[in-house]
């Protein structure tokens, strides 16, 4: 956190959350929470929901959920500092100016600097295309379809094919040599001083503020390298940046279309598809696919489709699903890439290869089959059995017969025989060469909690009144995911009860304490929940404030917080069901205890309390 919990409090608090959200959102009330259509994916019946009696957001489609400051940093892209800020100056109050050391001080200063400066230089490249020395660059891009309304919304520019212009532009500007190396765009020695950039069409490379963190340029002729991009700096890094994701994060579509380059990132925005974002020059990264994470679960490559390509994709597969997310392949044969697709068969066309990319497991069973000649009984076998230990990355029975099926009417194998095959390869190599191909490549669409959802028994479900999960306390549909054990799905429905039925607090005083809560995050949420009660502020917004700093953590308490009960504590059967789940929390906590017991005593004392329960009875006189 940068500011006390009681300044963060106060400004959420004074920002009501409806109000808020209703500048973005079309709400309508529906009993007491407001419904629209969720702003962070794409969808046709509203499953947004807003509570003002929590002060809570949920969205019962893709998860997402917070509280006011968490909205305007999901929706703006901000950073929690900038959306507390911003509240701030909304309900008129005056943040405590943050005391920074020297150093601190040093880098933020620096980091403004540059930023200046990019914007400057970005601003120069720009207005040179328009002159007469940068019709060379300007003549390229219309050449390659681009309009003048595309060229002003990203940026275009073109650096001259004098050495030193923007250097003696900047200079000119008051900035000196040593801040001037600093932004990566000139080469400063004791053998002279020039630009890194000259007779190159440019394109800014943005952060998702929309502030310039450095430049590509491709060059003009036959110079190279063809492209060049700004060096590491203090505010550009290659392997945790994405050209377009700036536009991208606002696309009202469910998936990102992830491909090469800057040009096949324009032409893809300018016909339409502005989820469209691509690499800086280098490899797909762990990193990329953590900040692509933030704004989908679900991505389309549409790399080359050349030999270069495909390995691209190889590559970026695994490294997608171990975030996961999950990832399709688009076929753009007969042509090498998006641009020159859409220039040759249009939109639409480009449109229905979307709809119709391959799953990435499906297609790198097709790559796989390349390198084998099926017409030789000996290399057909060969396929067979790589097919065969590839189904074993799937852990889960059910998934991997899934895939096994789908292998089957793609490859026109029969399912017994390969089911069996696998059967075999598993036994031959064993569960140490399983959880290996596993790790390698590891599937998993992205999980969604079932939080959120209303809770019945052991069943949730959303404010409509349909069912969402199978009682295993996970949304169906969310891809792969790990069943909750009894004990953390007790935990977690104890603290909706308690969250949603104030009253019952009373009824387990003395019997159930936060310690009770074996599991860390919800030990966390408990001591909260109880302090709430226990001082009579409870306020679900206000504990999901010291979740903020992990994006994992506070999205499952937002889940936490977001469910209600599908009815009141009123029948035989729900008091029965409450009783049973604080005894399964309460002997759950002892039989962990009994397992860590410093001493005999301790022991005994435990195993007292554990015979305890079978007589407890919970009064709702």
């Amino acid at each position: 956190m940068y500011y006390p919990d009681d300044v963060v409090e106060e400004v959420r608090s004074r920002n009501d959350i409806v109000d808020i959200i209703s500048g973005y959102v079309k709400l309508q009330k529906k009993g007491s929470s407001y419904f629209g259509l969720c702003p962070f994916h794409h969808e046709k019946s509203p499953s947004f929901s807003v509570s003002p009696n929590k002060q809570m957001y949920y969205c019962f489609g893709c998860g997402a959920g917070g509280n006011v400051i968490t909205f305007l940093m999901e929706y703006e892209n901000y950073s929690f500092p900038e959306a507390l800020k911003a509240l701030a100056d909304r309900a008129g109050i005056e943040l405590p100016k943050q005391e920074m050391s020297k150093e601190a001080r040093a880098q933020a200063d620096l980091r403004a600097t540059l930023l200046e400066i990019n914007k400057l230089a970005a601003n120069y490249f720009h207005y040179q295309l328009k002159q007469p020395h940068g019709r060379i660059g300007y003549e390229y891009l219309t050449g390659r379809g681009l309009s003048d309304d595309t060229i002003r919304h990203f940026g275009l520019g073109y650096s001259n094919k004098t050495s030193d212009d923007l250097y003696r532009y900047l200079k000119g500007r008051g900035y000196s040599d040593s801040i001037l190396k600093e932004s990566g765009l000139f080469t400063i020695s004791e053998k002279g001083t020039w630009d890194k950039f000259w007779n190159r069409v440019m394109f800014p490379i943005m952060d998702i503020n929309n502030r310039v963190i450095g430049f590509g340029g491709r060059v003009m002729g036959d110079g190279e390298p063809k492209y060049l991009n700004s060096p590491e700096t203090k505010l550009f890094d290659k392997s945790r940046n994405l050209y377009g994701l700036n536009f991208a994060r606002s696309s009202r579509e469910k998936y990102f279309l992830i491909c090469e380059g800057y040009m096949d990132v324009i032409a893809m925005h300018q016909a339409g598809f502005t989820n469209a974002v691509a690499s800086l020059g280098t490899a797909f990264t762990t990193q990329h696919a953590s900040l692509l994470k933030r704004y989908t679960s679900q991505v389309i490559l549409t790399y080359d489709s050349d030999g270069a390509g495909i390995k691209a994709a190889l590559r970026a597969i695994p490294i997608l699903k171990e975030v996961g997310i999950s990832c399709k392949v688009l076929n753009m044969k007969p042509h090498k890439d998006p641009d020159e697709f859409i220039k040759n068969l249009g939109a639409d066309a480009f449109r229905e290869r979307i709809a119709e990319a391959k799953n990435s497991f499906l297609f790198e069973i097709e790559v796989m089959k390349q390198g084998y000649d099926l017409e030789d009984p000996e290399q057909k076998t060969d396929f067979y059995t790589a097919v065969a230990k590839k189904l074993l990355e799937f852990s889960d029975a059910l998934e991997r017969d899934n895939y096994l099926q789908a292998v089957c009417r793609e490859q026109f194998i029969n399912y017994q025989d390969l089911k069996q095959l696998v059967s075999r390869t598993a036994a031959r190599l064993g569960p140490a060469w399983a959880e290996t191909a596993r790790t390698a490549g590891r599937y998993g669409a992205a999980s969604l909690t079932a939080g959120g959802a209303a809770v019945q028994g052991g069943s949730y479900y959303d404010p409509r009144g349909e069912k969402v999960t199978d009682g295993t306390g996970r949304r169906p549909g969310a891809g792969r995911r790990e069943k909750d054990d009894g004990a953390k799905q007790s935990q977690r429905l104890l603290l909706t009860w308690l969250i949603e039925e104030p009253r019952l607090f009373d009824r387990i005083r003395g019997i159930i304490t936060p310690d009770d809560f074996r599991d860390g995050l919800y030990h966390q949420v408990a001591e909260m929940v109880f302090a709430g009660h226990e001082n009579g502020s409870l306020s679900p917004a206000a504990i999901l404030n010291h979740f903020i700093d992990d994006e994992t953590q506070y999205r499952e308490v937002a889940a936490l917080f977001s469910a209600s009960l599908k009815e009141p504590l009123e029948s035989e059967q729900q008091k029965k069901a409450f009783a049973e789940t604080v005894i399964k929390v309460r002997r759950h906590s002892l039989d962990e205890a009994s397992r860590s017991a410093a001493d005999i005593g301790q022991l005994q004392e435990i195993i007292k309390a554990q015979s305890a329960l079978k007589t407890l009875h919970i009064s709702f006189d």
